[in-house]
Order: structure tokens, then sequence, then C-alpha cells
């Protein structure tokens, strides 16, 4: 049977032939097989470059000391490590248009700084986690920690993933480490290691700022992940990260429903609202059974889709 050869460019196209590329990079048939492994990652292989560090920075309006040799290498750390962080970036991005708007909101208006949705980011990733510490939420906070803050932690409810009142709960042990640390730097570092944990460090070591302690690596690097987050976030062209806007994870529009009587059956319930449970548990995360339990005297507001 006669070989029908068709041409595309240069490259020759034949039934049952092995194809030859030339070019200086070309995968020769005499090649061996380790030659061509090597040709074929120089053809493919990708450029990774090392991100320059900002010439400043600042955390809720506080400079950071870039001057300082292990400072501007702490921060140029979690630089090259979140912006390779890809997923987790794209994820981030997509998020923070569903659910930044209104914590900036509510910390604006208790008087806690813009800056501090990083630290919710690099906390989460504004996910509905739970650490292997049992720290849950947005803001990961502890069970004692948010029962203290008067949420509800049980079976049935869990307000740490409640958003507006776990951003409250934050806001409140933020302005507490404020006034104890006398920065707001300070007080993001206590976040991480407790207030107890930084008054400790710091009277051992006889310094009174986070960047002239000698801490553990979690909360040494604590502070340069959020200040990493703050750079790549706000700037993420900058870092090669470019997300439509029309790409982004819109807010959920709801409406409240108040309830004051137990309801025995979540799921019949969402049905009998026109909905199913998961809607019902998408929309109210800090819904955890099948049976929603109110006490006397109290109320839970649903939100239901619109």
């Amino acid at each position: 049977m006669k070989q029908q050869f068709i041409k595309y460019g240069w490259v020759l196209v034949a039934p049952l032939l092995v194809l030859q590329f030339t070019g200086e990079n070309s995968l020769k048939l005499n090649a061996t097989p380790n030659e061509r492994s090597d040709r074929a990652f120089e053809t493919n292989r990708q450029i990774f470059t090392s991100p320059a560090l900002p010439d400043a920075i600042t955390f809720a309006g506080e400079p950071v000391p870039l001057h300082v040799p292990d400072v501007a290498e702490r921060l140029d750390r979690e630089l090259l490590a979140n912006s390779y962080l890809h997923t987790s970036t794209l994820l981030a991005l997509k998020r923070m248009q569903r659910y930044v708007p209104e914590i900036k909101q509510m910390l604006k208006e208790n008087d806690i700084p813009e800056d501090f949705v990083y630290l919710a980011l690099a906390e989460s990733l504004l996910s509905h986690v739970t650490s292997p510490a049992g720290a849950s939420g947005f803001w990961q906070l502890m069970p004692d920690t948010a029962r203290g803050y008067g949420m509800v932690v049980n079976g049935e409810v869990d307000e740490r993933y409640h958003i507006q009142k776990s951003t409250l709960a934050a806001c409140r042990y933020l302005k507490t480490a404020k006034a104890k640390f006398g920065n707001w730097t300070n007080a993001a570092a206590s976040y991480n290691r407790g207030m107890a944990g930084i008054d400790r460090a710091m009277k051992q070591q006889g310094v009174t700022d986070y960047y002239d302690l000698y801490l553990n690596d979690e909360t040494s690097r604590y502070m340069f992940r959020i200040l990493a987050l703050k750079e790549i976030l706000g700037n993420p062209q900058k870092y090669g990260f470019d997300l439509a806007e029309e790409h982004g994870y819109k807010p959920l529009p709801s409406k409240p429903l108040t309830v004051s009587k137990t309801i025995a059956d979540l799921p019949a319930f969402a049905l009998e609202q026109g909905i199913n449970y998961k809607t019902l548990r998408l929309y109210n995360p800090w819904i955890r059974g099948y049976k929603l339990t109110v006490p006397e005297g109290k109320e839970y507001v649903l939100q239901m889709p619109m």
C-alpha cells in the first residue's frame, strides 16, 4: 500500500511512521532515551524566578523594618513560598470577592485596621476548616476561647463558623491584645502564640517588639505569612495572578429568618422552606447537626436564599 504524506508546516505526518523533529532541540530517531528526555525537558521547562522584596511594607500602618537582615530574609521566604502556591492563591482571590467586603466593614466598625483581613486569610484561607488542635472557622478560634466570648459551641451549633459572630470575637481579642502590647503587630503575633506566650517571651528577652523576638518557627513565620499574603493578594498581577472578576465567588444573597422554637428535623424544615438541607448548611455553616435546639428565651437567625 502506498504511503500518503501530508505536510503541516515543518512536520511530516504519515501512517505508522515515527516522527522526526528537526531543529536545534529536536528529538532525533537515533537519539538515546536519555538524550530524548533531556531535550524534551529543555524544550518544555519552566523558568522560576524569585520575587523581589518591596521597597517598603507596613502592617496596620506600622512599618516593617526591612533594613534588618533577618527581617528581610523572613519576608523573602514567605513571598517565595506563597507566590508559588498557585492553587491556594487563586482560591483566596476567588473567596475574597465573597467575604472580604463584609469582613473589612466589620473590622472598620470595631476600630480594627483592615489589614487584619489578611490574618484571617493566613489562618484559614477564608474556609470553614478545623485545625489538628481543634481551632475552627475563618478566625480559627479554640472552643473555650469562643465560649469565653459568649459563643455557642456544641454538637448542634458551632458559632465559630458564624462569620459575623466569629469576626466580632476576633475583634474583641485584638483590641485587648493591642491595649496590652501597644501596637497591632504584637497583637497579631499574639493571635498565634497567645498573649501569655508573647508576654513571657518579651520578659525573658528584655524586648517589646515582635521583630526583636527570638521565637518558635511557627510564630516567627506568622507575621511574615500575613505580610506576604497582603503583598501578593493586594497586588496579584505583580506576582503573575490574573483572575478575571467574573471568575471570583460572588456573595450569596440571603434574607433572615428568626427561629425561636426548637427545630427537631432540620432536613424536613429545609424542605418546607423550599430548599434542601445542603443549602441550609451552605447559608448557615454554624449549623452542625440535624436538629436545632432553641433554649427558652433565646433565638437564632437563619440566613435563607433570596
